[in-house]
C-alpha cells in the first residue's frame, strides 16, 4: 500500500543521540529531485513500485520495485520517475555519532542494493511510523534505536551482496565467533576457524577484517583481556594465575598485551575497578 505523508517528529534531547530519526515519508508519486550540494541528512530511500533512476559522480543507475539506495549527507546526487507512477518510500536520519558510524560501516558514498528479502527493512520501516503515531513523546526516542538499527540491516544486504557466492557474512562470521568465545583459553588455528566457517583461511580474515575491523587473532586477544578484566575486578588471583586462566603463555607478555589493550598495568586496572562483593 502506498505511503503519501512525510513526518520530521521534532525534539531537541533526541538531537543529543549518536544517531536519530529526522524524517520518514513516502510518495507513489515521486518527483525529480536534484540536490548538486547533496542534502542535509543522510538517507535510505526504497523503491516499493515503479521504475526510477538515481544519478551520482557521472554515474546512472536505474530502480525498479525492492530497491534500496543509501545517499549520505552532503553527496551531490539526483533522483526522478521513469515509470509514470515511482512509489519512493524514505528515512533520513542525523545525529552526533551519524558521520563515524557511517565511516565505520565504509557507507560514506552513495550505494545501491536489491535483496532477496528485505522483510527486516521493511518492518522496522513500518515500526518506526507506528512508533512515531502511537507515543508522540517517546515515539522519537523508539525510532532513534530503530532507525540504527535499520542502518546496520542496510549495511547487512550490501556486505552479502559483495561476498562471493552470495553467502551471508554472518553466517560465516558466528561459527569462528562463537568458537573464540568458547575456547579463548586454548590454542588453535586459524585453518580450524576457517573449516568452521566453511570458508578458506584467506577469506576468513578478509570478512573478519571487512566486519569487524579486526583479524580473528586480535578478536581472539580481545576476548582474552575482556576475560581478564572480569577477573581483575572480581576475584583476589593473582595477575600470574589470571594469565594462565585467560590463556596466555606468560605474566610478562599477558602485562605488555594489557597494558596496550586498556593503557594501564593489570595491578593498576585492579586497583581501579575491584569489585567488592
Amino acid at each position: 500500500m502506498p505511503i503519501n505523508q512525510n513526518i520530521y517528529p521534532y525534539n531537541e534531547q533526541v538531537k543529543k543521540l549518536p544517531v536519530y530519526l529526522t524524517g520518514i515519508g513516502g510518495s507513489e508519486y515521486q518527483y525529480h529531485v536534484i540536490r548538486p550540494e547533496g542534502y542535509n541528512w543522510s538517507q535510505i530511500l526504497y523503491s516499493a513500485h515503479g521504475k526510477g533512476c538515481l544519478k551520482y559522480n557521472g554515474s546512472t543507475v536505474s530502480l525498479t520495485d525492492g530497491y534500496y539506495f543509501l545517499l549520505p549527507k552532503d553527496f551531490p546526487h539526483e533522483y526522478y520517475p521513469v515509470s509514470e507512477n515511482w512509489d519512493v518510500r524514505w528515512v533520513a536520519f542525523d545525529g552526533t555519532g551519524e558521520r563515524e558510524l557511517l565511516e565505520s560501516l565504509k557507507m560514506t558514498r552513495p550505494a545501491v542494493v536489491c535483496p532477496d528479502n528485505g522483510e527486516n527493512m521493511r518492518s522496522l520501516f513500518g515500526r518506526m511510523l507506528t512508533a512515531l503515531s502511537a507515543d508522540k513523546v517517546y515515539g522519537s526516542y523508539t525510532c532513534a534505536g530503530l532507525v540504527y538499527s535499520y542502518i546496520i540491516e542496510f549495511h547487512k544486504l550490501l556486505s552479502d551482496r559483495s561476498n562471493p557466492g552470495g553467502s551471508n557474512r554472518s553466517s560465516i562470521l558466528t561459527p569462528a565467533i562463537n568458537y573464540i568465545d568458547e575456547h579463548f583459553r586454548e590454542d588453535f588455528s586459524l585453518s580450524l576457524l576457517a573449516e568452521i566457517s566453511g570458508v578458506s583461511p584467506q577469506h576468513l580474515c578478509r570478512i573478519f577484517k571487512e566486519t569487524m575491523n579486526m583479524r580473528p587473532v586480535e578478536y581472539l586477544t580481545y576476548r582474552r583481556i575482556r576475560e581478564a578484566e572480569q577477573l581483575l575486578c572480581r576475584t583476589d588471583l593473582p595477575v600470574s594465575e589470571i594469565c594462565e586462566t585467560v590463556g596466555f603463555s606468560g605474566a610478562g607478555y599477558f602485562s605488555t598485551v594489557f597494558r596496550k589493550c586498556t593503557g594501564i598495568a593489570p595491578s593498576e586496572f585492579r586497583e581501579k575497578n575491584m569489585i567488592n562483593d
